[in-house]
């Protein structure tokens, strides 16, 4: 048997479940990082993707997160935007920490910093 409809509008049924959040993938995050580093600069694709020498398509990919670009791209990348790759991998890592951090933190709890907590990172 299918399910009944109305399973979806009883209160505590399936639509008031948690959605599920993911981690985002690392492309992801370089992309964001990528394109928010271009705009702070107030340059078009073309003009970044020219000094990085690559097209403005895959620079457009690469920003939004479909393509997984090779470390000697990210360099050029990331020379183009006026950063060094391990610079620009320390921001990505960074943001990936942070979104890992929010993933694990259950919505209206924070994060304990007592004595414990405090413990366990020493």
């Amino acid at each position: 048997m299918g399910e009944h409809p109305r399973l979806h509008s009883i209160p505590g049924g399936r639509d008031e479940r948690p959605a599920e959040v993911r981690e985002p993938l690392w492309r992801e995050v370089l992309g964001e990082r990528l394109r928010a580093l271009r705009q702070d600069q107030r340059e078009t694709l073309a003009e970044t993707a020219g000094r990085a020498g690559v097209s403005p398509q895959y620079l457009s990919e690469v920003e939004r997160g479909r393509k997984e670009p090779s470390s000697e791209m990210i360099a050029a990348l990331a020379g183009a935007l006026g950063t060094s790759l391990g610079g620009l991998t320390e921001q990505v890592a960074d943001d990936l920490r942070r979104r890992r951090l929010a993933v694990l933190t259950p919505v209206g709890r924070g994060l304990r910093t007592g004595p414990t907590l405090m413990a366990l990172a020493a």
